[in-house]
């Protein structure tokens, strides 16, 4: 099952919501004439963010927003992660679980001072849910090791 759908599928067991709303990419793929880069600049660039500290999420952003680039992967025919891979700059723990893991952090925090948040209980309980089934997924198909603790990446992430 795609990320994505993952998300849609948590979206729809832990709220009412049908799903997430969001904006969709034009069906119709055309060369956009205002982009003056190249593909290896492009690369170039996502290289450069990544050694920075950004995500990948954070570089699509960056890239469409400061660069005028709108879909990488229409343009180098790979995704960021993919480039990324290739120049192993890639963490080993998925994007997605180390923000799920930063927002049960912060989430923590807040209870220890605000102990009588009873729905900041229950979001850390579906926060904790998340990780947990998300955990299940990327062992099963073999993203981080069998032997993987939340604990022991809960040091590497500050």
């Amino acid at each position: 099952m795609p990320i994505s759908a993952y998300s849609n599928t948590m979206a729809k067991m832990h709220s009412r919501a049908r799903g997430r709303a969001r904006s969709k990419k034009p069906l119709k793929k055309k060369k956009n004439v205002w982009l003056r880069y190249k593909a290896k600049e492009i690369e170039l660039l996502i290289v450069k963010l990544a050694k920075e500290g950004n995500s990948s999420s954070k570089i699509g952003l960056i890239l469409r927003d400061a660069y005028g680039i709108p879909d990488v992967h229409y343009l180098i025919k790979k995704k960021i992660t993919q480039i990324l891979a290739e120049n192993k700059l890639l963490s080993e723990i998925p994007e997605d679980l180390i923000s799920l893991i930063k927002k049960q952090k912060l989430i923590k925090k807040h209870l220890e001072k605000n102990k009588q948040d009873k729905s900041s209980l229950r979001g850390l309980q579906l926060t904790e849910s998340k990780i947990h089934r998300l955990t299940k997924y990327y062992k099963r198909i073999k993203k981080i090791p069998e032997n993987w603790t939340l604990e022991a990446a809960k040091l590497g992430i500050s």
